[in-house]
């Protein structure tokens, strides 16, 4: 028994006696378990990935829930999730969009396996840590990649989202929405849908408006206030001085950053991100102005709609993106009622003039 044990003690002062050793075993077995981790799964480092926090009630359908928490308050909710553990939580508005981010890194990382230039999607939420288990339940039986998640037990989210080196957020909240916008960071109001919707896997769609979305609301303003004959004499006139940016350029940017990835590797054609500015903004009067605008930025869209101020509805029902991005609450409901994800970004002078809609 002593003569095992001294020899257990000189193998243990052998280690501790030579850190070259010591160091040589810890990479050997960093090395074998990320050759033995998921490619899929494998979270990428903060400051190099594009990220997405979305609350709870964007990625999961949790209405019925949050009637219970709004007619018999916090102690109830909380049992009822817990209650209510196994039982999985319905798809909401984010899911199409998280699935069809997936599928983007799925790609990136065939072509960069190196890279962490992927979407990390976040869980931001303002739930009680005990409804956590719920949400975990459902995202590994759904299959989504989140690994992180931020749940403030009531406390408003807003001040982690810089921590977080947020490039999106996306609530159901239009006021945490509003506070996430004033402080400079791309943000948008989601509803839920009435019914599921079939949208592509291997392709992410998004749909920006222009005015006061991509582009700040410097027209906006001279519509609401002086009519459209007075906008278009403006635009014509400013032509060739590009617009102030908007609350979503930043995340037109990234999207373009990383299309440029796939560019590069000869695949333009075969890009799993496709964008796309559809503006109520005719092309012949004020077109110009919008698309010189984004070339000022060294940006650019896959497709532009200039619809003169017809309904965008009928168009992004043939788009079918994973989210439509819009200052006018009116653009909002339209683009819903034809089976679209759309998402409210409550910025610029339009918003005296939205009415307001059902946030359930």
């Amino acid at each position: 028994m002593e003569t095992r044990d001294n020899t257990a003690h000189q193998k243990a002062g052998q280690v501790g006696a030579d850190p070259e050793i010591a160091e040589a075993d810890w990479e050997a077995a960093r090395k074998t378990f990320e050759s033995l981790a998921s490619t899929k799964f494998r979270t990428p480092r903060s400051q190099y990935a594009i990220t997405i926090a979305v609350s709870s009630r964007c990625l999961f359908n949790m209405v019925e829930e949050r009637k219970i928490f709004q007619e018999f308050g916090l102690e109830k909710y909380v049992k009822y999730q817990q209650d209510h553990e196994e039982e999985l939580l319905r798809k909401g508005p984010a899911f199409p969009l998280v699935k069809a981010l997936e599928a983007v890194n799925l790609r990136l990382r065939e072509l960069y396996p190196d890279s962490d230039e992927i979407f990390d999607v976040v869980l931001m939420t303002d739930n009680h840590a005990q409804v956590g288990v719920r949400l975990i339940n459902s995202i590994n039986y759904y299959g989504l990649a989140i690994e992180r998640f931020c749940m403030t037990g009531g406390k408003s989210p807003i001040g982690y989202l810089k921590a977080y080196l947020t490039n999106l957020y996306l609530s159901a909240n239009p006021e945490k929405v509003g506070e996430a916008i004033e402080e400079g960071i791309a943000a948008a109001t989601m509803f839920q849908l009435k019914e599921d919707l079939n949208l592509s896997d291997e392709e992410l769609r998004v749909a920006f408006d222009g005015d006061a979305v991509l582009f700040s609301d410097e027209s906006e303003k001279i519509v609401k206030l002086h009519g459209l004959d007075t906008f278009f004499e403006h635009e014509k006139k400013y032509e060739n001085n590009p617009l102030a940016k908007g609350p979503l350029k930043g995340f037109l940017e990234v999207l373009g950053k990383l299309q440029k990835k796939f560019h590069a590797k000869d695949l333009r054609h075969n890009c799993p991100i496709r964008t796309y500015l559809v503006t109520a903004r005719s092309a012949a009067s004020s077109g110009a102005r919008a698309l010189k605008t984004l070339r000022s930025w060294g940006l650019e869209v896959d497709e532009a709609l200039f619809l003169a101020g017809a309904p965008k509805g009928p168009l992004l029902e043939k788009i079918r993106p994973h989210i439509f991005f819009d200052d006018q609450m009116f653009h909002v409901k339209g683009a819903q009622e034809l089976g679209t994800i759309a998402a409210h970004v409550p910025y610029g002078i339009g918003q005296k003039y939205n009415k307001s809609i059902s946030n359930n």
